[in-house]
């Protein structure tokens, strides 16, 4: 069985909209195992070069790119201060893949987002690295950059945000 990366990324996706568990896959080249319950995922490839690759990350679950509510106390709240809302007003962009983030192109070019840059739907606004493989995330909203959450050369994991739009 051969399992190319973008397979492996849309079984991960589609895995993550179930309620399945756990998810084995064998074959003479590969065996990939998937457990969600734990909030880990793990897989253990062994073609050509990858001979013992075994890969641990989070699987967040959809409340985790959203603020903690705020505390209720018994203090009534000062009139100076707006009271909190429950939905974020900034957009994040969140990693498509496990992999390596680099802002830039290239180590000597200059990133594709700084903090207060505008961003058009459709921008380049980082790079992950995947087994070789450069992948361009796109911004899907337009608006501006108002944090980075990813240091560059980081290592990501699958639904990481990487860095936090205010949308226009």
């Amino acid at each position: 069985m051969q399992l190319d990366f973008n397979q492996l990324c849309e079984l991960l996706a589609t895995l993550d909209r179930t309620d399945i568990a756990e998810l084995t896959l064998k074959s003479d080249e590969l065996e990939l195992t998937i457990r969600k319950p734990s909030g880990s995922i793990v897989g253990t490839a062994s073609p050509v070069d990858l001979s013992a690759l075994t890969v641990t990350s989070p699987v967040p679950s959809p409340s985790t790119s959203t603020p903690p509510a705020p505390a209720v106390s018994d203090t009534p709240a000062s009139s100076s201060t707006p009271p909190p809302t429950s939905e974020p007003k900034w957009v994040e962009i969140v990693s498509p893949m496990v992999g390596t983030f680099y802002r830039a192109p290239a180590p000597d070019e200059p990133p594709f987002v700084a903090v207060g840059d505008r961003i058009a739907i459709g921008q380049t606004v980082c790079i992950i690295e995947a087994m070789k493989l450069m992948n361009e995330v796109e911004a899907e909203v337009a608006g501006e950059a108002i944090e980075i959450l990813v240091e560059n050369g980081e290592p990501v994991e699958y639904n990481q945000p990487l860095m936090r739009i205010l949308p226009s």
